[in-house]
């Protein structure tokens, strides 16, 4: 059996496509390129746009679909080339997972039973955009997607799915260990010691969506480059209790969100009563808004970790970092570089275990985080 896969991963935060080729010998992920393709700023500006309703957007969406390919494409072509440099060639890749851009989460309300899996999956859906039958037309290669669906039409909320992959990279045999990614969204894994007791793992709230999204509009700057902005301002706590004010930080696990809820639209609407504040406080109360949810999940269901684990792009922000640790003094905390798989590779490489698991017809999601009715194996495959 071929072990090579190849994961691609395009966030939350709208700032391009990440990709990994990655060894899966022995099971444990061995990352041997890596590749990265920013988004156009008319792109960014588009996918943003698809958020939302919007005019012509069913044509529209489809057009993003294939320019999404073409890029991902692209990726898979540099990290073929790299590949082949290491003696690893094309023919030896097994399959491609390419998770698209999410555009729309609508994930069942509350926990699912089993019993209210086939009720719940009426009115939930996830939509992500992409066109894997032209991937595999540009690259020659299986393409696995749409790794969401399946486990929403089992009662789930088909979020967060890197849980399962984060327990066997980072999880330990006689600790918890938390593993935070600050992506556009933020979600937390907490992974107990081995045979323990199950992995929970949800979206705790925003993650990097917010922070850009005021620092573009405020600089001219996509993201604030090591929270440097942020830490040049005060926090407004009247602000920071507006923002947490959301029924969505009551909600208990199974629970995930995105740019359906913490959107500029709903960011606006909680400032308007703080218009005369200066941006930079906006930003440094906005990164607390970041740290605040994450560390109360942290504190509510992982009381015994002694390490916190972070990946995505927030793990560069060192002022994020920095509140982190000010505010959780009982664990480390540390970029999940130290840990042998740096912050932008680990959600990417994720998905190439997903298409591993896919290929294979092994399950991929947890019930235990998502909420599904069962275990269920993952992902449309499209022949190369």
């Amino acid at each position: 059996m071929l072990n090579h896969y190849i994961g691609l991963m395009s966030g939350t935060s709208l700032d391009g496509a990440d990709g990994v080729l990655v060894d899966f010998l022995g099971g444990k992920p061995q990352v041997i390129a890596t590749a990265t393709e920013s988004f156009s700023d008319d792109f960014r500006a588009e996918l943003l746009a698809l958020n939302a309703p919007g005019h012509n957007e069913l044509h529209r969406a489809a057009l993003a679909a294939n320019q999404l390919a073409v890029v991902y494409a692209r990726v898979v072509k540099a990290l073929l080339d790299q590949g082949a440099a290491q003696g690893v060639p094309a023919s030896h890749v097994q399959a491609v997972g390419a998770h698209g851009q999410t555009v729309r989460h609508q994930p069942p309300p509350g926990p699912s039973q089993a019993s209210q899996a086939s009720q719940a999956s009426h009115a939930a859906y996830t939509l992500q955009l992409n066109n894997p039958a032209l991937l595999a037309e540009l690259t020659g290669l299986p393409v696995v997607a749409d790794f969401r669906s399946r486990d929403l039409a089992a009662g789930g909320q088909g979020a967060p799915l890197a849980p399962a992959f984060h327990q066997g990279v980072f999880g330990q045999e006689d600790a918890t260990v938390c593993v935070l990614n600050l992506g556009g969204i933020s979600n937390l894994s907490v992974l107990p010691p081995k045979g323990t007791r199950a992995v929970q793992g949800f979206d705790c709230g925003t993650g990097n969506a917010l922070m850009d999204a005021w620092c573009q509009r405020h600089t001219g700057q996509a993201f604030d480059a090591s929270g440097a902005w942020a830490a040049s301002g005060k926090l407004i706590p009247a602000l920071l209790a507006s923002l947490l004010d959301d029924l969505y930080f009551a909600l208990p696990p199974p629970k995930s969100t995105g740019r359906d809820l913490f959107s500029a639209a709903w960011l606006d609407h909680k400032l308007a009563a703080f218009s005369r504040e200066r941006p930079e406080d906006i930003q440094n109360t906005l990164t607390e808004f970041t740290v605040s949810p994450c560390v109360a999940g942290i504190n509510s269901y992982a009381k015994d970790s002694k390490l916190l684990i972070v990946c995505g792009g927030g793990a560069f922000n060192q002022h994020l970092m920095q509140r982190l640790q000010a505010s959780l003094p009982q664990l480390r905390v540390e970029s999940s570089e130290l840990q042998g798989l740096p912050p932008l590779q680990v959600e990417a490489a994720a998905f190439a275990w997903l298409a591993r698991q896919a290929v294979l017809r092994q399950a991929g999601n947890l019930p235990s985080v998502t909420g599904a009715a069962g275990l269920r194996v993952l992902g449309a495959i499209y022949p190369a």
